[in-house]
This record gives C-alpha cells, sequence and structure tokens, in this order.
C-alpha cells in the first residue's frame, strides 16, 4: 500500500459518515480538473486541422477587412504564427469543451446540493453552453466589427494599420472569449439565488455598485482602453445582470 492510499484509508475512517474529507475533495477536484484538461484538448485537436484552423483565422481576420479590406497582418518572429495557430486552437478547444467544463464545476459541488437541486444540473449545463456560444456570436457580429472600425479607422489619415498578427488574434481570441463568459452572468446570478446566497430583492438594491463594479471589470478584461471597447463590454454585463434579477425572482420569488 503507497502512503497516498494509506492516507486516503485514514482520512475516510476520521471523516463522519456521509461526509468527504479534505483529502477526498481534493482528490475529486484533481480528477475533474484532468477531465476538463483533456476535453481541452480533445477540442483543440479538431482546430489543429490545417484547413480549418486557418479557416477560423480567416473568420478572425473578416471584421477587420470590414474596415481595411486590403488589411493584412505580419509576423515578425519566427514562431509567431505558430503561437497564433495555437491561441486560435485554445479558443475553439474552450468552445468544444464548455458542456464537460460547466458539468465537470458543476459536478464538484453538487454534493452540497438538494436532491431537488441537483435536478437543475443538466439544464443549467445545456443553457449555460447556449449563452456562452451566443456570447461569442455578440463579440463577433456585435463588438468586434465596432472597436475594430473604431481603431483601424482612428488616425488612419496620419499612419496606416500594420498590426502584427499575435497581436491581433490575441485581441479577437481575448474579446470573444470574455464576451462568452460574460453571458454567463443570469445564470451565475441564478445560480447564487438558488443557493440562498442572494435574493433578487438585495440585487436589485445593488444596482448602482454593479454598474460600476460592471465598468470596472470591463476596464480590466478589456486590452484596449478606449471607451467605446469598454462599454461594449460594461454593457451587456448590466443588462445581463438585470436579466440575472429576473431569474432570480423565478427561482426564488419570496
Amino acid at each position: 500500500m503507497t502512503t497516498l492510499d494509506r492516507a486516503k484509508q485514514r482520512a475516510s475512517e476520521e471523516a463522519p459518515s456521509g461526509e468527504m474529507t479534505l483529502l477526498e475533495h481534493l482528490l475529486e477536484l484533481r480528477t475533474r480538473v484532468m477531465w476538463c484538461a483533456l476535453a481541452v484538448i480533445a477540442g483543440m485537436m479538431i482546430f489543429f486541422v490545417p484547413k480549418i484552423g486557418f479557416g477560423v483565422i480567416g473568420l478572425m481576420l473578416a471584421p477587420a477587412r470590414e474596415t481595411v479590406p486590403d488589411f493584412r497582418p505580419q509576423f515578425i518572429e519566427p514562431m509567431e504564427n505558430i503561437a497564433v495557430f495555437f491561441r486560435m486552437a485554445l479558443l475553439g478547444g474552450i468552445t468544444v469543451a464548455m458542456p464537460m467544463l460547466l458539468f465537470q464545476i458543476l459536478g464538484f459541488v453538487a454534493p452540497a446540493l438538494t436532491k431537488s437541486e441537483k435536478r437543475w444540473l443538466f439544464p443549467i449545463v445545456f443553457f449555460a453552453t447556449l449563452a456562452f456560444l451566443g456570447g461569442l456570436a455578440f463579440g463577433y457580429w456585435v463588438v468586434l466589427p465596432i472597436t475594430l472600425n473604431f481603431l483601424l479607422s482612428f488616425g488612419g489619415d496620419v499612419a496606416k494599420a500594420d498590426w502584427r498578427i499575435g497581436n491581433y488574434i490575441g485581441f479577437v481570441t481575448r474579446m470573444l472569449l470574455v464576451m462568452g463568459l460574460v453571458f454567463e452572468t443570469p445564470l451565475l446570478v441564478m445560480g447564487l439565488a438558488k443557493a440562498r446566497v442572494v435574493t433578487a430583492r438585495k440585487l436589485l438594491k445593488w444596482w448602482r455598485f454593479a454598474v460600476v463594479i460592471a465598468f470596472l471589470l470591463a476596464a480590466v478584461v478589456t486590452p484596449t482602453i478606449d471607451p467605446i471597447t469598454q462599454s461594449l463590454v460594461g454593457g451587456p454585463i448590466v443588462i445581463l445582470y438585470f436579466v440575472g434579477i429576473a431569474l432570480a425572482w423565478i427561482v426564488r420569488r419570496e
């Protein structure tokens, strides 16, 4: 018997019946993190196919080419294109693995839930995945065109936009990931209400603080300092916060 096995046996003997020890929680967390990593890697494999990967990069370049038709970013480092390809694949892998990521996160907290609350797990995974995809779509078709139009056209008479491919793809992938996570706000608020951490009445009282925090968060997570990009991120957070209040009232009307 190994040292780890003896530690697990000792911890299980010392723990009260029906409860998990700290060591067991850590071991379960390790297992779930491993499954999340494997799911992301498996999703990335799809985008490592050159035809698919370069096709996605072409889609990422499309919003910029709406403003500058001949937009063609450059790479100035030997490994820059490879790093760009990997970054694109990572975002794609996270998107494909999102149901598994959510399932593992909720599965980790499931032992603390009641039997009736556990029935919400699969619907939450489904709708949270749709919300993430909705955030990606909003970021691609709304946020990126407006932001890139401002950034590429501002001062265009003074200097030509000649961006590095690494900087551009880094900007796009970060914005898309941020918007995907932002669209999880209503479900997060609903989950806190369902867990009796907050109520819709309290959330409504805190709306002024929520607005300030939303724009502070937008200023931190957005890769640019322009007010347009920050408003396009902070505005949806505020709107989705109020959507979350409505969902919180539905699940806990008291």
